[in-house]
């Protein structure tokens, strides 16, 4: 799920249509308003080329963009709206089935052997992972980068999920994006695990254990709802609920988490991996 956001080629004809209605809603506003593009690009510090392009629906604005224009034009958040809309149908089809599911879940439970989990990325963290995608380009990657950072708003809502995270001890020590972005995402790592609603543990390497090495998933537990996974794969993940496979998820969940350190040993480690990459 920690490149899911990403656009497939596939899928960017859908895209086209959320483009096109946040630059008409943009310069309807604009233009209600009595305000040329030059006088907004002053407001906002951003190009009038760009506003120009985001108008007629051909760039991506990003969340900042979004942000400026809609309080330059006292928009009352419909512009930061539909933004969020945007960057919802650039990713596949099948996540954003997952998208809901994680807005609702009042817990996450997951396993990551390999990365950092989307949800607690820093932003430079991120790039570098979504960047390891084959045949991508960098407005796909902009695109995905502001995917997974707004998707990190529901610790900030009232009644944030609670949040159970179980690494591999190896993530700690896999330098993606160089040792500086690594240091800056165990900083993180250790800032998030301590808010009462995170929990971090860790996975020895030295156990040499093999439950969990076919690929990482996320459970969600819902408010009066079944249970639903996802289940990651090279290049499109499951999302279910169907009973068997949340059993068989939660089974492999339960059994990977009984080996793993518990979370003040676990904050050590990741403690000396971050001394290890200053």
């Amino acid at each position: 799920m920690d490149g899911a956001e990403m656009s497939e080629p596939s899928e960017s004809d859908q895209a086209t249509k959320p483009l096109a209605l946040f630059g008409a809603e943009l310069r309807e506003r604009r233009e209600n308003a009595g305000i040329t593009q030059e006088r907004l690009a002053e407001t906002t510090q951003f190009s009038r080329s760009l506003l120009g392009f985001i108008e007629r629906g051909q760039r991506t604005p990003s969340r900042n963009f979004a942000q400026r224009c809609d309080d330059a034009l006292d928009a009352g958040g419909e512009l930061l709206h539909l933004w969020t809309q945007l960057t919802r149908a650039a990713s596949p089809r099948w996540f954003r089935e997952w998208l809901d599911v994680e807005q609702e879940a009042h817990t996450l439970h997951t396993w990551q052997p390999l990365v950092v989990p989307g949800l607690l990325q820093t932003e430079s963290y991120a790039r570098a992972v979504i960047r390891g995608e084959p045949g991508i380009t960098e407005e796909q990657v902009d695109k995905a980068v502001e995917a997974r950072m707004e998707r990190q708003k529901i610790f900030s809502r009232l009644s944030p999920p609670m949040l159970w995270v179980v690494l591999d001890e190896g993530v700690l020590h896999r330098p993606i994006g160089g040792k500086d972005v690594l240091r800056h995402q165990l900083e993180r790592l250790r800032e998030m695990a301590e808010s009462p609603r995170i929990g971090i543990q860790i996975v020895p390497l030295a156990l040499g254990m093999t439950t969990g090495t076919s690929g990482g998933f996320v459970i969600a537990q819902l408010p009066g709802g079944a249970d639903t996974v996802y289940i990651e794969s090279a290049n499109h993940g499951q999302v279910t609920s169907r009973p068997e496979d949340v059993e068989a998820v939660r089974a492999r969940y339960d059994t990977i988490r009984a080996y793993a350190h518990p979370q003040h040993v676990s904050i050590a480690l990741i403690r000396e991996a971050e001394k290890l990459w200053t």
